[in-house]
Protein backbone atom coordinates (compact mmCIF):
# COMPACT_ATOMS: atom_id res chain seq x y z
CA UNK A 1 0.00 0.00 0.00
CA UNK A 2 1.37 3.42 -1.00
CA UNK A 3 1.33 5.83 1.93
CA UNK A 4 3.11 8.69 0.16
CA UNK A 5 1.33 11.98 -0.42
CA UNK A 6 1.13 13.22 -4.04
CA UNK A 7 3.94 15.68 -3.29
CA UNK A 8 6.09 12.90 -1.85
CA UNK A 9 5.41 10.70 -4.88
CA UNK A 10 6.52 13.50 -7.19
CA UNK A 11 9.68 14.02 -5.15
CA UNK A 12 10.36 10.29 -5.15
CA UNK A 13 10.05 10.16 -8.96
CA UNK A 14 12.26 13.23 -9.30
CA UNK A 15 14.95 11.61 -7.16
CA UNK A 16 14.76 8.43 -9.26
CA UNK A 17 15.13 10.55 -12.39
CA UNK A 18 18.15 12.34 -10.94
CA UNK A 19 19.70 9.01 -9.96
CA UNK A 20 19.13 7.58 -13.44
CA UNK A 21 20.82 10.58 -15.05
CA UNK A 22 23.75 10.29 -12.65
CA UNK A 23 24.16 6.57 -13.36
CA UNK A 24 24.04 7.21 -17.12
CA UNK A 25 26.58 10.03 -16.80
CA UNK A 26 29.10 8.43 -14.42
CA UNK A 27 28.26 4.74 -14.25
CA UNK A 28 26.61 2.86 -11.43
CA UNK A 29 29.79 2.03 -9.53
CA UNK A 30 31.28 5.53 -9.69
CA UNK A 31 28.10 7.43 -8.79
CA UNK A 32 27.93 8.39 -5.14
CA UNK A 33 24.88 9.05 -3.00
CA UNK A 34 26.24 12.59 -2.64
CA UNK A 35 26.10 13.05 -6.42
CA UNK A 36 22.53 11.78 -6.55
CA UNK A 37 21.50 14.01 -3.66
CA UNK A 38 23.07 17.04 -5.32
CA UNK A 39 21.33 16.35 -8.64
CA UNK A 40 18.02 15.88 -6.84
CA UNK A 41 18.42 19.10 -4.85
CA UNK A 42 18.49 17.24 -1.54
CA UNK A 43 20.89 16.86 1.33
CA UNK A 44 22.48 13.44 1.72
CA UNK A 45 20.47 12.74 4.92
CA UNK A 46 17.26 13.69 3.08
CA UNK A 47 18.12 11.28 0.27
CA UNK A 48 18.32 8.43 2.78
CA UNK A 49 14.70 9.12 3.71
CA UNK A 50 13.79 7.79 0.25
CA UNK A 51 16.43 5.12 -0.39
CA UNK A 52 18.65 2.91 1.75
CA UNK A 53 21.55 2.87 -0.72
CA UNK A 54 22.44 2.72 -4.43
CA UNK A 55 21.30 -0.88 -4.69
CA UNK A 56 17.87 0.16 -3.44
CA UNK A 57 17.77 2.93 -6.05
CA UNK A 58 18.70 0.52 -8.85
CA UNK A 59 15.95 -1.87 -7.78
CA UNK A 60 13.38 0.90 -7.61
CA UNK A 61 14.45 2.19 -11.04
CA UNK A 62 13.89 -1.29 -12.43
CA UNK A 63 10.48 -1.51 -10.78
CA UNK A 64 9.55 1.92 -12.15
CA UNK A 65 10.61 0.77 -15.61
CA UNK A 66 8.33 -2.27 -15.51
CA UNK A 67 5.42 -0.27 -14.12
CA UNK A 68 5.75 2.27 -16.92
CA UNK A 69 6.32 -0.40 -19.56
CA UNK A 70 3.19 -2.32 -18.53
CA UNK A 71 1.06 0.81 -18.88
CA UNK A 72 2.65 1.78 -22.21
CA UNK A 73 2.29 -1.70 -23.71
CA UNK A 74 -1.33 -1.98 -22.59
CA UNK A 75 -2.10 1.37 -24.20
CA UNK A 76 -0.36 0.44 -27.45
CA UNK A 77 -2.12 -2.92 -27.70
CA UNK A 78 -5.52 -1.27 -27.19
CA UNK A 79 -5.27 0.10 -30.75
CA UNK A 80 -7.39 -1.59 -33.42
CA UNK A 81 -4.89 -1.04 -36.22
CA UNK A 82 -3.17 -3.74 -38.29
CA UNK A 83 -1.59 -6.45 -36.13
CA UNK A 84 2.01 -5.79 -37.19
CA UNK A 85 1.71 -2.04 -36.59
CA UNK A 86 0.09 -2.50 -33.19
CA UNK A 87 2.76 -4.98 -32.16
CA UNK A 88 5.53 -2.71 -33.41
CA UNK A 89 4.19 0.23 -31.39
CA UNK A 90 3.86 -1.97 -28.30
CA UNK A 91 7.43 -3.27 -28.50
CA UNK A 92 8.82 0.23 -28.95
CA UNK A 93 6.63 1.57 -26.14
CA UNK A 94 7.96 -1.19 -23.90
CA UNK A 95 11.44 0.33 -24.03
CA UNK A 96 10.16 3.84 -23.57
CA UNK A 97 12.74 6.57 -23.14
CA UNK A 98 15.08 4.53 -20.98
CA UNK A 99 16.54 2.23 -23.64
CA UNK A 100 18.23 4.82 -25.85
CA UNK A 101 20.76 5.90 -23.16
CA UNK A 102 21.73 2.24 -22.72
CA UNK A 103 23.16 2.43 -26.23
CA UNK A 104 24.28 6.07 -26.37
CA UNK A 105 25.94 6.35 -22.95
CA UNK A 106 29.30 4.79 -22.16
CA UNK A 107 27.72 3.58 -18.91
CA UNK A 108 24.36 2.40 -20.18
CA UNK A 109 25.22 -1.28 -20.29
CA UNK A 110 26.72 -1.12 -16.82
CA UNK A 111 23.46 0.28 -15.45
CA UNK A 112 21.46 -2.35 -17.30
CA UNK A 113 23.65 -5.11 -15.91
CA UNK A 114 23.59 -3.69 -12.37
CA UNK A 115 19.81 -3.27 -12.23
CA UNK A 116 19.23 -6.72 -13.70
CA UNK A 117 21.70 -8.32 -11.30
CA UNK A 118 20.37 -6.51 -8.24
CA UNK A 119 16.74 -6.89 -9.24
CA UNK A 120 16.47 -10.38 -10.70
CA UNK A 121 13.22 -10.93 -8.80
CA UNK A 122 11.78 -7.66 -10.09
CA UNK A 123 12.79 -8.53 -13.65
CA UNK A 124 11.16 -11.95 -13.40
CA UNK A 125 7.90 -10.50 -12.08
CA UNK A 126 7.99 -7.62 -14.55
CA UNK A 127 8.57 -9.87 -17.56
CA UNK A 128 5.74 -12.16 -16.42
CA UNK A 129 3.45 -9.13 -16.15
CA UNK A 130 4.34 -8.00 -19.67
CA UNK A 131 3.91 -11.54 -21.00
CA UNK A 132 0.42 -11.67 -19.49
CA UNK A 133 -0.49 -8.39 -21.20
CA UNK A 134 0.70 -9.65 -24.60
CA UNK A 135 -1.00 -13.04 -24.04
CA UNK A 136 -4.30 -11.33 -23.25
CA UNK A 137 -4.02 -9.30 -26.45
CA UNK A 138 -3.31 -12.45 -28.43
CA UNK A 139 -6.33 -14.24 -26.96
CA UNK A 140 -8.64 -11.33 -27.68
CA UNK A 141 -7.29 -10.95 -31.21
CA UNK A 142 -7.82 -14.64 -31.86
CA UNK A 143 -11.38 -14.50 -30.50
CA UNK A 144 -12.17 -11.56 -32.77
CA UNK A 145 -10.66 -13.24 -35.84
CA UNK A 146 -7.99 -10.56 -36.22
CA UNK A 147 -5.11 -12.96 -35.62
CA UNK A 148 -4.76 -16.72 -35.74
CA UNK A 149 -3.31 -18.84 -32.97
CA UNK A 150 -4.60 -22.23 -34.19
CA UNK A 151 -4.30 -23.80 -30.78
CA UNK A 152 -0.88 -22.39 -29.97
CA UNK A 153 -0.74 -21.24 -26.32
CA UNK A 154 -0.80 -17.43 -26.22
CA UNK A 155 1.39 -17.34 -23.12
CA UNK A 156 4.12 -19.25 -24.96
CA UNK A 157 3.91 -16.93 -27.95
CA UNK A 158 4.13 -13.93 -25.62
CA UNK A 159 7.16 -15.43 -23.85
CA UNK A 160 8.85 -16.11 -27.20
CA UNK A 161 8.16 -12.54 -28.33
CA UNK A 162 9.62 -11.06 -25.15
CA UNK A 163 12.61 -13.39 -25.28
CA UNK A 164 13.36 -12.31 -28.84
CA UNK A 165 12.99 -8.63 -27.92
CA UNK A 166 15.36 -9.09 -24.98
CA UNK A 167 17.86 -10.85 -27.22
CA UNK A 168 17.77 -7.93 -29.63
CA UNK A 169 18.36 -5.48 -26.77
CA UNK A 170 21.35 -7.42 -25.51
CA UNK A 171 22.97 -8.02 -28.90
CA UNK A 172 22.29 -4.81 -30.84
CA UNK A 173 25.36 -2.61 -31.26
CA UNK A 174 23.52 0.71 -31.54
CA UNK A 175 20.17 2.28 -30.76
CA UNK A 176 19.38 2.53 -34.48
CA UNK A 177 20.11 -1.18 -34.90
CA UNK A 178 18.00 -2.01 -31.85
CA UNK A 179 14.94 -0.08 -33.07
CA UNK A 180 15.27 -1.40 -36.63
CA UNK A 181 15.52 -5.02 -35.51
CA UNK A 182 12.66 -4.58 -33.03
CA UNK A 183 10.49 -3.27 -35.87
CA UNK A 184 11.53 -6.19 -38.05
CA UNK A 185 10.58 -8.65 -35.30
CA UNK A 186 7.17 -7.03 -34.83
CA UNK A 187 6.45 -7.03 -38.56
CA UNK A 188 7.44 -10.67 -39.02
CA UNK A 189 5.43 -11.94 -36.08
CA UNK A 190 2.54 -9.58 -36.71
CA UNK A 191 2.31 -10.56 -40.37
CA UNK A 192 2.33 -14.24 -39.45
CA UNK A 193 -0.40 -13.83 -36.86
CA UNK A 194 -2.56 -11.80 -39.21
CA UNK A 195 -2.07 -14.24 -42.11
CA UNK A 196 -3.17 -17.10 -39.87
CA UNK A 197 -6.42 -15.36 -38.91
CA UNK A 198 -9.66 -17.13 -39.71
CA UNK A 199 -11.21 -15.52 -42.84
Amino acid sequence: MNTQTPAEELRHKAVLGAAYQAFISYGFRKTSMDEIAQRAGLSRPALYQYFRNKDDIARQLLQAYYDTAAQAVSAALADDGPCAQVLERALHAQGGGVIEPVFTSAHGRELLDASTQLGADIKQTGEARLAAIYADWLKKGDARGRIGLHGQPPDQIAATLLGAAYGIKMSADSYASYTARLSQLARMIGAGLAAAATP
